[in-house]
Order: C-alpha cells, then sequence, then structure tokens
C-alpha cells in the first residue's frame, strides 16, 4: 500500500521523545511482586536457565555451577523466586550455613564464588530506595524462622557499567578485591595496556627457556579422561604449593573435590563453560610433566580464572604459569571474549595484568535480633580483615603465626 500524499517531506512522530532525551523508566510493578521459597532446584530449573542466560547475572549463580555445589555439599536449601503476574522475574540460590553462632543464608558456591549477582531479569534494572526496602521487608518475612542473617556476599555494586538494583540494603565492603584486564579486539592492544615491550621480552624468554629443556604444548583438557586427570593433577600441585608456604589446603575437603569433579562432567554450551581447564605440558627432559594449570569459566564476553596451580620442581626459571596467563589470555581474545577476570584475592601477578580493580561488597539484612548482631559482628570482621591485608607487613607476621613458623615466608606469587 502507498503511503498518501502530504505537504510535508517528513511527517512528525509528537509522541516519540527528541534523540538523545533522558526517558525515566517505567515504575517498579511492586505490587504485584510475590516472593515464596522453592523445595527444590529441578523444579524451577527452565526459569532458572532463562534468567542465568542475561548477561548481567553471574555465571555463578548458573544453574550448573549451584547444582554441582549443592549435590557435594547437601546444605539446606533456600530458593527465593520472585515472580509478578505469574512470571518469574527473581530468583537467589541460597543455602543455610551455621557462623558466627547463628543460621547464615549465603549463595551457593560460598567463597568460591568470584562475583555474585543473583539472577535478576531486567524488570530489577531500576529500583528505588522505596522499593528496595519494600523487597528486603518481603525478605524479612520470607525467611523469619529459616535463617537470622542474609548474607548476599561478593556483590559489584557497580558491574560493566550498571548498578546492583538491591545495593540499598545493608552493604560492607569486601576485605579483598578483584581484577579484570579489558580485552580489546587484538591481542596486540590487549598487551598495549600492560606495558607490551616488557611483557614480549618476557615471554621470548620462557619460550627460550623451555625450548632448552625440549619444549612444550598449551593443553585445553577435553575429553572426559584429560579433564579429571588434569584435575587431580591440579589438587596433588596445589596441595604441595600450600604445604610449602604452611597454609590450609582450601581444596583439600572431599566435597570441594566432589564439587569440582562434577563441574568437569557439565557439557560446554558453545564458548560457555562452568570450567575449562588449560596446561602446559613439557616435551624433552620432563616429557609429559605438567608444569602449570589453570581452570576457566566463560560466560558470554567474561572469562574468569577461578584457580591456578604450578609445580615448583619443573622449570621454575620459565614462570610457566605467567606463560599460561599468556596463552590463556592470547585464546580468549581471538574467540571474542571482552573481560579476563583474575577472580579474588591480591596478588603481585594479577595487578601487573589488570588495568582494572572491582571492588566488592557484602549485602547484609538481619532477619532476627540474632542477625543483626551477627551483621554487626560480621561488618567487624571484614572490615579487620581488610585492614590487616592492607598492611603487608603486619599480613605477612600473621600468615608466619599462621603457619607456625618464627619468621614469615613469602606467599605464593604465581597462581596462587
Amino acid at each position: 500500500m502507498q503511503r498518501p500524499q502530504t505537504d510535508f517531506e517528513t511527517v512528525l512522530d509528537t509522541t516519540a521523545p527528541p534523540a538523545g532525551a533522558y526517558v525515566a523508566p517505567p515504575p517498579f510493578p511492586l505490587a504485584n511482586l510475590r516472593l515464596d521459597l522453592v523445595a527444590r532446584m529441578e523444579d524451577i530449573e527452565a526459569d532458572w536457565r532463562r534468567l542465568e542466560a542475561l548477561p548481567r547475572n553471574s555465571l555463578h549463580q548458573a544453574y550448573d555451577w549451584c547444582h554441582a555445589w549443592h549435590m557435594a555439599h547437601q546444605t539446606p536449601l533456600l530458593l527465593v523466586r520472585g515472580r509478578i503476574d505469574g512470571r518469574t522475574v527473581l530468583i537467589l540460590p541460597l543455602e543455610t550455613v551455621h557462623e558466627s553462632g547463628g543460621r547464615i543464608a549465603r549463595f551457593l558456591g560460598g567463597r568460591f564464588n568470584n562475583i555474585n549477582s543473583g539472577l535478576l531479569d531486567d524488570d530489577f534494572r531500576y529500583l528505588d530506595g522505596e522499593a528496595v526496602q519494600a523487597i528486603a521487608a518481603m525478605l524479612k518475612a520470607l525467611l523469619k524462622g529459616h535463617v537470622d542473617l542474609l548474607a548476599l556476599e561478593t556483590i559489584p555494586l557497580m558491574w560493566r557499567d550498571v548498578a546492583h538494583p538491591l545495593t540499598g540494603l545493608h552493604a560492607i565492603e569486601d576485605a579483598n578485591r578483584t581484577f579484570q584486564l579489558p580485552l580489546l579486539p587484538s591481542f596486540e592492544e590487549t598487551l598495549a595496556q600492560v606495558n607490551a615491550k616488557r611483557r614480549r621480552k618476557k615471554f621470548r624468554v620462557q619460550q627460550r627457556r623451555l625450548q632448552e629443556k625440549g619444549g612444550y604444548e598449551h593443553v585445553i583438557a577435553r575429553t572426559a579422561e584429560e579433564k579429571h586427570a588434569l584435575l587431580e593433577t591440579f589438587f596433588e600441585q596445589k596441595a604441595a604449593r600450600f604445604r610449602l608456604h604452611g597454609l590450609p589446603d582450601v581444596f583439600q575437603a572431599p566435597e570441594k573435590k566432589a564439587f569440582f569433579r562434577s563441574l568437569m562432567n557439565v557439557s560446554e554450551r558453545g564458548s560457555d563453560t562452568p570450567l575449562e581447564l588449560h596446561a602446559i605440558r613439557l616435551k624433552g627432559e620432563h616429557d609429559g610433566k605438567i608444569a602449570a594449570i589453570s581452570g576457566l569459566s566463560r560466560k558470554g564476553d567474561h572469562v574468569i580464572c577461578q584457580f591456578g596451580s604450578i609445580d615448583d620442581t619443573l622449570v621454575p626459571e620459565a614462570s610457566p604459569g605467567e606463560l599460561l596467563f599468556w596463552l590463556m589470555i592470547e585464546r580468549a581474545c581471538q574467540t571474542g571474549a571482552a573481560l579476563f577476570d583474575f577472580g579474588v584475592g591480591d596478588q603481585p601477578y594479577k595487578r601487573s595484568w589488570c588495568t582494572v580493580e572491582t571492588i566488592t561488597h557484602d549485602l547484609l539484612l538481619p532477619i532476627s535480633v540474632r542477625g543483626w548482631l551477627m551483621m554487626h559482628l560480621l561488618a567487624a570482621k571484614i572490615r579487620a580483615t581488610g585492614a590487616i591485608k592492607r598492611n603487608k607487613a603486619l599480613y605477612g607476621w600473621l600468615q608466619g603465626l599462621r603457619a607456625g613458623r618464627q619468621a614469615p615466608q613469602p606467599a605464593p606469587a604465581e597462581n596462587d
């Protein structure tokens, strides 16, 4: 059908805002929001996977990650679901743990998660303070009798230029920061952010030293046998590393190992994966030996290094852990990733690679009087821990005491 002729060359739409004008978001339909507790993960799997696919939601709240954690630990679940007119717009995948003299609801995965968000539909992008407080009151009523304190840990109040909608809750800055390297269109541009000339020179030295020993290959575990064999090697390397520095092995507990073993069995979805193992495998003099291992997770354009280890007895002069980061970052650039995340914890090798330092917070909501006391004790503990870690001399001395030594030894500097 031909458009009718008019006396004007352009027909103006008077209902549309001018280009570039600010458009206020629609008000959040708070009156229609209903919260409830769901008994089993399987009952909301379809909604869970729909929400986890949204770019703003952390891969640590993905169904497979949380399911592997729950099956390994069997802690009581508290799955908070929010619906508007029957549509699921919120899932908080929580578990109940006993800490600090009470019961705490926290994200599945605990401190093995790097950055959390919860699972929020786009409806939750725009919440004013009044809406946040109303949702807090609904959470209190829902969780009363189940826990004393709700602790949504390791949440960036601002992540990739978007504010977290629940920042109106009581927020305590975490003692540990997370570190990221933005990935630019090419590896050369990415390296230019972190002193490309010096890094290329170091890379050439590493290559030469490994070639002198017979060479190496960058391995990515693909088969089930390769994945599990490499994971067991990681556990062995990490245990030896912790013993060397007199530190407790956080991977030692059977349930922690079961969690990571379960992740090895999850199928990749395109480029997305809960855990992919990379390694430097040596040739020649140390043929077949694994010098360094890292575990990567990926969701969309976001890659997170979950852990790493090195074998101190193999070619330490070549810094195999540092070499492995070069190779993984280069590959991430080639496969369209936009952010390489080194995760929680301040280490020199992270600062040497990263141009972004992200502060995370724990969002706390007391459910009972006991929970109110726990919140203040937990806040004081977090602040004290942060102050100690920022004081390098004091932190080193305490590490020495923790290890039962007279004098402190340097903490692991590579792939801690």
